[in-house]
């Protein structure tokens, strides 16, 4: 994950210098662009901070990059600042997943709030998608067989259960136990399914 920063979208450099000297004085890193289509240019999957985006800009609009943004799966969290106050046009934006939608001229401590909501929401994005691709590391370790052992057993099957419907003894659903927590380095099923939960992965 790269340092933390807040985007800045907006075709008025007055705003962009204002929202800068802004951020500086909560100590927040920040990058201007003055249209959404120069933001493309650098955006990428593994960017880290919230967006503060423009609504009517030349060009591509906020809608738009946030659109665009939605279709290339990155989940930057957006802040909208607008001088129209267009409720439609917020609703939408608020459907469609921004964090929050202001009026210009924004109150700053209540931006300085919101920004800071954003970027602890864009840690947990990332901090659970670290978690996801270290446990999908981790089951790809795994036998088609133990696999489908883990399934069951996180689906909330015992043991016997477990070698009732694969029609194998007992004995063989807990030496598949014991190597699915060797190969991964768990010290118990229970703590493997746990880590599954906290990644928001399910096995089925």
């Amino acid at each position: 994950m790269t340092q933390p920063t807040v985007f800045i979208v907006d075709d008025e450099p007055c705003i962009r210098v204002s929202l800068s000297i802004l951020l500086e004085t909560a100590h927040l890193n920040s990058r201007c662009f003055a249209s959404a289509e120069a933001f493309l240019a650098i955006c990428g999957p593994d960017l880290a901070g919230c967006l503060l985006l423009d609504v009517r800009m030349p060009g591509m609009s906020g809608s738009d990059l946030q659109a665009e943004l939605i279709r290339r799966g990155v989940r930057l969290p957006i802040i909208f600042l607008t001088a129209h106050g267009d409720l439609p046009t917020g609703i939408e934006a608020m459907k469609q997943g921004a964090l929050d939608f202001l009026t210009k001229p924004v109150n700053g401590a209540l931006l300085l709030e919101r920004v800071q909501a954003a970027l602890e929401l864009d840690r947990e994005h990332h901090r659970v998608a670290e978690l996801r691709q270290a446990f999908a590391a981790r089951i790809r370790k795994l036998t088609a067989r133990e696999r489908e052992v883990l399934v069951l057993a996180q689906s909330g099957m015992d043991n016997k259960s477990i070698a009732c419907h694969l029609a194998v003894s007992l004995r063989t659903i807990e030496s598949h136990r014991s190597r699915i927590c060797l190969r991964t380095g768990a010290r118990s099923l229970a703590e493997l399914i746990h880590q599954a939960t906290m990644a928001g992965v399910k096995l089925v």
